[in-house]
Parts: C-alpha cells; sequence; structure tokens
C-alpha cells in the first residue's frame, strides 16, 4: 500500500484547507484510513479517521470544525479542515491500518495557520 498525500499549504486564522490522501496498491487488505498531526515539539495526534464502513471519529480539538470523507472509487481520503486556529499548525500525516501488517504511513503534508 502506499499513500500520497495532498493539499497543505499557508492560510490565515478563520480559513480552510481539504487535503487529499490516495491510497494505491493492496488497498483490500486496509481496514481504516486517517489523518495525524505533529506539531513542533508535540507528540503525533490522532485527527480523524474513518473505517471502510464509513464510521468517523475525531479528535474533540477538531469536532464540529473538520470532515474526514472518503471517495471509494478514487480510493482517496479527504480532510475538510474549516474554522482554522494557529494551533492547527502542524505536519499532517495520512494513515492506513493494515489489521495484520500493521500500519502505513503517507508523507506529511505541512498545515501553517498564521493568526
Amino acid at each position: 500500500v502506499q499513500l500520497q498525500a495532498s493539499g497543505g499549504g499557508l492560510v490565515q486564522a478563520g480559513g480552510s484547507l481539504r487535503l487529499s490522501c490516495a491510497a494505491s496498491g493492496s488497498i483490500y487488505v486496509i481496514n481504516s484510513m486517517g489523518w495525524y498531526r505533529q506539531a513542533p515539539g508535540k507528540q503525533r495526534e490522532l485527527v480523524a479517521r474513518i473505517t471502510r464502513g464509513g464510521a468517523t471519529d475525531y479528535a474533540d480539538s477538531v469536532k464540529g470544525r473538520f470532515t474526514i470523507s472518503r471517495d471509494n472509487a478514487k480510493n482517496t481520503v479527504y480532510l475538510q479542515m474549516n474554522s482554522l486556529k494557529p494551533e492547527d499548525t502542524a505536519v499532517y500525516y495520512c494513515n492506513a491500518d493494515r489489521p495484520i501488517s500493521g500500519p502505513v504511513w503517507g508523507q506529511g503534508t505541512l498545515v501553517t495557520v498564521s493568526s
């Protein structure tokens, strides 16, 4: 499984960005996909994830502002981020969970929110 993430950038507080993560390879082994982020000096944390069946889970800090979705035809997961705050600034990583083989990580994409 390979993951290709895109969509990061610089945005002012209150603005929006959409991240995309396209999966390729043996995608049938993927159970869920999600987005994690890591800010400078902090541990990587879960932002949102979506299961094969469409169930979603969000970090409390992004509930009501971020929405994760998937396009199965394109094997792509999206993270729509609205009402961005400076504390959302981080490198965002796409993740695919494989129950047997373990997680796969995409390259990070930097999101910078200016105040």
